[in-house]
């Protein structure tokens, strides 16, 4: 079973968190502050962190961004007490994952901690079925039935990128680094641009659809 790295200061949530975990039958490991889990990180085999945001010596923003320099395909799930739209955004432009805010339902932790970890299988592979449509990022081509055609290959990147972790939300700025690269000096509104040709590509097809999620950015859903 996958192994789970839980970072909070506070040993009561880290105590519950790795109970339920375990009880789903997970391996986890504990960490106090961002530096200790930085330290088993280093050690151990980590397959998702879920860490909190405000603890000591390391807050979170700091120890996502560490974790996202060293794995740029490490699942992350951010914990915090508070809930505004503007953490929420820095912590994806950081590279979480995924957001929780507490008090949260442990049956909804353990939840999202598997739909991430399918989420990171399903991005590590080279093809993606969505629904009747098929990716194959080996020859940029798709599939859709028994047709198959070709995208402008930052089209495709887009769309792969988007398909490989459905339901995950991804900012402009994550989407221009991550396929643009980040010393593309042209506007972030050109990611707009690219989804609109998308969507009209795509528009008959009722398998998938790339949702605009107001203030953050853009996620695709999968309708099986």
């Amino acid at each position: 079973m996958p192994t789970i790295l839980v970072a909070d200061d506070d040993a009561n949530i880290r105590e519950l968190v790795c109970l339920f975990l375990r009880n789903d039958g997970f391996t986890t490991f504990e960490a106090a502050d961002g530096k200790e889990a930085l330290s088993v990180y280093a050690s151990t085999p980590v397959d998702l962190v879920i860490l909190d945001i405000m603890m000591p010596v390391m807050d979170g923003w700091t120890l996502c961004k560490e974790l996202r320099k060293s794995n740029p395909d490490l699942p992350l799930l951010m914990l915090t007490a508070r809930g505004e739209t503007w953490e929420k955004v820095k912590g994806f432009q950081l590279g979480a994952d995924d957001y929780l805010t507490k008090p949260f339902d442990p049956l909804e932790l353990t939840a999202r901690v598997g739909a991430l970890l399918k989420r990171f299988r399903i991005g590590s592979t080279q093809s993606i079925r969505l629904g009747n449509v098929i990716l194959d990022r080996q020859t940029y081509k798709v599939m859709r039935g028994t047709v198959s055609f070709t995208l402008p290959l930052k089209e495709f990147e887009l769309l792969y990128k988007l398909a490989g972790t459905p339901g995950q939300i991804y900012t402009r700025e994550q989407l221009i680094d991550q396929i643009w690269g980040i010393d593309y000096a042209g506007d972030d509104r050109t990611i707009d641009v690219h989804i609109k040709r998308l969507r009209e590509r795509f528009v008959t097809t009722s398998d998938f659809r790339i949702e605009t999620v107001r203030g953050l950015g853009y996620r695709l859903e999968v309708y099986e």
